[in-house]
């Protein structure tokens, strides 16, 4: 069994913040937990846009606390977020992520993350070989 809180990973190299300072990625589950997904507790801070394409990843998103949308770029679709919301990304879709408020979110990774992964200039993290 493996327990770890949200207290215990902040300020660790599980602590990883976008080099562009949008957003801070807890990563309370990795790949060497060989669950076979990843778990982050993220904040997506007030007033920013970030494009995202998670090429190599599935993700379920699941939204606690502040406000803000999603566009899906394929379908021009906008759709509002706040707490109890829950988007899929089922489709490796093309979005932009805003926040009108700091958005705090549970996000779920298939294949899992290893723990530093950073988006590259394409919106994607790499994929682990």
């Amino acid at each position: 069994m493996i327990v770890r809180k949200l207290q215990d990973i902040l300020g660790t190299e599980r602590e990883v913040n976008a080099p562009n300072g949008n957003w801070t990625s807890r990563r309370l589950s990795l790949k060497d937990d060989s669950m076979g997904f990843s778990v982050n507790d993220t904040l997506i801070y007030a007033g920013t846009e970030t494009y995202i394409w998670y090429k190599n990843h599935l993700e379920a998103v699941y939204c606690v606390e502040g406000k803000g949308e999603i566009e899906d770029l394929a379908t021009g679709e906008i759709h509002p977020i706040s707490d109890g919301t829950l988007y899929l990304l089922n489709k490796h879709d093309k979005h932009y992520l805003r926040a009108t408020e700091t958005m705090r979110m549970v996000c779920v990774f298939n294949p899992p993350l290893t723990g530093r992964e950073v988006h590259t200039k394409e919106g994607y993290y790499e994929l682990d070989e």
